[in-house]
């Protein structure tokens, strides 16, 4: 199991409901489903990752993340999942708004874009950074956002959203020195209350 999904996986508890923003071919969504028996929904707008997810045996509706939650009733989830897909939307607050409305915790995944790996490749090659946790080039990729650790823990103090819980991914496990540096990529639990944990 990839360690995003298996931090993700030690998150949510046991028949969980979880609505997946971006779920793609549905991986994460059926662990989740095989394992602790969660009530699982998913949003994809790629028909060929639909599919697979339909092959899993997976509800996923084909929609685009930043519109499709307009049906769902407000806190008719107890997760909302945005893992790697965040940095793909245009408006990130409306997106963590609406997941807020409508899941009690929003477990939000991203590629940390401040990592020494990218630093480098800015400053020696001075070029656009292609890494594991960003494989691709300036004019293919998928992401809209650049972000770092920091930037995203600035973003929820600014926008009053509750850091529940902060996981800092390297490679292999988890990372707490300097993790702004040397993490590849950040797992958070927000909330929209005040029920601080950390």
């Amino acid at each position: 199991m990839r360690l995003d999904h298996e931090i993700i996986y030690k998150i949510i508890e046991p028949k969980a409901r979880v609505l997946d923003l971006g779920c793609g071919n549905g991986d994460l969504l059926d662990k989740l489903v095989q394992g602790k028996n969660i009530k699982a929904q998913g949003i994809e707008l790629n028909e060929d990752a639909i599919y697979k997810c339909v092959e899993k045996g997976l509800s996923v509706f084909h929609s685009d993340i930043e519109s499709g939650l307009i049906g769902f009733p407000n806190k008719s989830n107890d997760y909302v999942i945005l893992n790697q897909s965040l940095q793909e939307t245009r408006n990130i607050t409306l997106v963590i708004q609406e997941a807020l409305r409508v899941g009690h915790k929003v477990i939000i995944g991203f590629p940390n874009f401040a990592q020494l790996a990218s630093r480098s490749m800015v400053f020696f090659q001075g070029k656009v950074p292609i890494t594991k946790s960003l494989p691709y080039r300036w004019y293919n990729t998928p992401n809209l956002h650049f972000l770092s650790l920091t930037d995203f823990i600035d973003f929820c103090n600014n926008n009053k959203f509750t850091i529940l819980e902060k996981h800092f991914l390297g490679k292999n496990k988890e990372i707490n020195f300097l993790p702004n540096l040397f993490a590849h990529n950040g797992v958070f639990v927000i909330s929209a209350n005040n029920n601080k944990v950390q």
